[in-house]
């Protein structure tokens, strides 16, 4: 071979590389709700007809502990939390066998007052060889990806006077941008942003004091403006990136009890929904200067999504709505398309795969598969949870989001972690 075509052999290998190495990284699903927190898979070669195979299973873990965090994966390790023996911890998983590569304790088990179970709720965030969680309690932690080492943490209440606006304890999955991690600890500055490697404050929203809800925040650029947004007790706001100026705020009326769905941003629009009768808002931004005005487009309740969260699927948000029925929304309008009602797949939360939905059932986790369309419902099979757990918590719910990652569908139900072959 000629040093000509030894050079071009050597430039095409290294775009292949290159290429295979952003293929596997778009397949990963490093933080809540994927690496956009948008809660969509974009995937071909899945099995998402299930009528007649359904994905085999091929591993079960079954020391996850007590909690409902959702795993994340990058590459061939999965991360998450649990607790037990009085304990909350950290582990990672070996996903082609289920293996643990390693487990972190991090302090005393949060433990949930009125039953609804113990231990861990948010995901865990994978960024640069490092990963960042929220416990229950309140607690940041900061740890090496590699074997779990603690490298810093701070206490929402004890540090920065945290208040959470109801009693179920901190649910949220950190965001890391850039050198930051955003979190929300409540009360006199309800947003923080934490320098991500030494875990000093950055700084902190003191235009913002509003207890802090269930929500987890999400980054988006808006006519030049990096922002983050977050939803608490009292309602919607977006938040300066560079330096924590309180950009705009939108109060919504009906909250209360618990805010928990993650927000949605698409084309200067903001969605919001919350159950309790809440319902879902739709607010329009338009830069001023160095602030933005809001007007909310619409407020009703076609949407009153309590906790299983919704997605957007080609301008149609999907979810389980509060008065029993699954529901096709118009984003820009408001209409409900289509509503569903079905006593087997019943309440619980969605992840858009494709043009496909996955929809869990959190009353006996229960998998059904069904179409991203605004033509109506359509089914392409069900699939049921291998076992339940016996872990001891009131409404015994399979409240963990599905996740698919690699070609591998994850499902947990407390100290059982399921790994399913979605690969056609």
């Amino acid at each position: 071979m000629n040093n000509k075509n030894l050079k071009f052999s050597s430039i095409v290998m290294v775009v292949m590389l290159v290429m295979n190495g952003i293929w596997t990284k778009a397949q990963d699903w490093p933080q809540w709700r994927g690496s956009d927190r948008a809660g969509i898979v974009k995937k071909t070669g899945l099995n998402l007809d299930w009528s007649e195979k359904k994905p085999p299973l091929t591993w079960t873990f079954r020391q996850a502990g007590a909690g409902y965090s959702a795993p994340v994966i990058v590459g061939t390790t999965l991360y998450c939390q649990g607790a037990t023996d009085g304990s909350d911890f950290a582990f990672a998983l070996d996903t082609k066998t289920g293996n643990l590569i390693w487990k972190q304790d991090l302090g005393s088990e949060y433990i949930q007052n009125d039953d609804r179970g113990n231990g861990s709720r948010g995901s865990v965030t994978v960024d640069g060889g490092k990963l960042y969680l929220i416990r229950g309690g309140g607690q940041i932690h900061c740890l090496s990806a590699a074997d779990g080492k603690m490298l810093w943490q701070k206490e929402f209440k004890e540090d920065f006077g945290g208040k959470l606006m109801s009693n179920w304890g901190y649910s949220e999955s950190p965001l890391v941008d850039g050198n930051l991690v955003i979190c929300t600890p409540g009360g006199e500055g309800t947003l923080i942003a934490f320098d991500k490697n030494t875990g000093a404050v950055v700084w902190r929203c003191k235009e913002w004091t509003d207890e802090a809800g269930y929500s987890s925040p999400i980054v988006a650029e808006i006519d030049g403006i990096r922002q983050y947004i977050q939803q608490s007790a009292k309602g919607v706001a977006g938040v300066s990136a560079k330096d924590g100026k309180l950009l705009w705020k939108v109060e919504v009326e009906g909250y209360r009890t618990a805010v928990i769905p993650t927000p949605i941003y698409h084309d200067r629009m903001v969605y919001v929904t919350a159950g309790y009768n809440a319902g879902c808002n739709l607010v329009s931004l338009t830069r001023e200067g160095d602030s933005f005005k809001t007007e909310t487009v619409y407020a009703n309740k076609n949407m009153v999504n309590q906790h299983g969260g919704v997605v957007l699927v080609n301008g149609y948000i999907y979810g389980f709505s509060d008065d029993r029925t699954w529901v096709c929304q118009n984003l820009k309008t408001g209409e409900a398309v289509w509503k569903e009602r079905n006593n087997e797949v019943a309440k619980g939360c969605v992840l858009a795969v494709n043009d496909r939905l996955l929809l869990l059932n959190e009353r006996d986790g229960l998998l059904t598969v069904v179409a991203a369309s605004p033509d109506g419902w359509k089914e392409f099979g069900r699939m049921e949870i291998p076992e339940r757990t016996e872990k001891p918590a009131r409404d015994r719910a399979v409240w963990t989001h599905p996740v698919v990652a690699n070609g591998n569908l994850y499902l947990r139900d407390q100290d059982l972690l399921f790994c399913f072959d979605l690969k056609e």
